[in-house]
């Protein structure tokens, strides 16, 4: 299916006249260096991962606090809402709740969407790096990933600036009879890792900004 297709319900609920979020594919940052971040390891220094598909984790402050989860998926980023954030700790299991699939440029947004749109309230960027996809069958054969989503259980690796290590996401039938999912950390705790933090405390690794600081520059930078 072409991005245009999967991006359908993305560009349904945004008005672009209003909001600042990409409508298109091109990337808010090509061509220029992101600023306030180190490089992620397995990334070069040009911000990009050597061929690796991207992740990105957003902190959004609209009607209820909860962080974004995204992983590049094919031509799109595919998306979901956690509630408590994700946590380096495997004891841990983080509701996951899926969401539309986003253009390859949101990984990159950070801002104030306007009062009135769809998630209005404002939104950092968290971490973002690469990730490794890690998906096998039983005889351990690698798996697609797209088509390990598709069968409700995929592994991967992180590389971020603030998470790194192997995660999964799992679905399950919620009571209220809807798809969710799990996130969870595998394997030992990561002790130089960080957990979920305070949304309101932290800051983004693109500009270096708290939540408060983005949304009294009203988004700009």
């Amino acid at each position: 299916m072409a991005a245009e297709d999967r991006l359908r319900t993305y560009r349904g609920k945004r008005d672009f006249e209003r909001t600042r979020e990409p409508a298109a594919e091109e990337r808010a940052d090509e061509g220029r260096p992101d600023e306030g971040r180190e490089p992620s390891p397995g990334q070069d220094a040009g911000g990009r991962g050597g061929g690796r598909p991207r992740f990105v984790v957003q902190i959004h402050d609209a009607r209820r606090m909860h962080f974004d989860f995204r992983l590049q998926v094919d031509d799109v980023l595919k998306s979901w809402s956690v509630p408590r954030g994700p946590s380096a700790d495997p004891g841990d299991k983080r509701l996951a709740v899926p969401t539309e699939d986003h253009p390859l440029a949101y990984e990159d947004f950070e801002g104030v969407i306007p009062k009135g749109e769809y998630g209005g309230g404002t939104v950092i960027v968290w971490d973002r790096g690469t990730y490794e996809p890690l998906s096998h069958d039983r005889q351990g054969r690698p798996v697609d990933f797209a088509e390990s989503l598709e069968r409700g259980h995929a592994t991967f690796r992180l590389h971020g600036t603030k998470l790194r290590g192997e995660y999964a996401l799992t679905r399950f039938r919620g009571r209220d009879g809807e798809d969710h999912w799990l996130l969870v950390r595998k394997g030992a705790a990561h002790r130089a890792g960080h957990g979920s933090p305070d949304p309101r405390r932290a800051r983004s690794v693109r500009t270096g900004r708290t939540l408060a600081q983005v949304a009294a520059d009203g988004g700009a930078r």
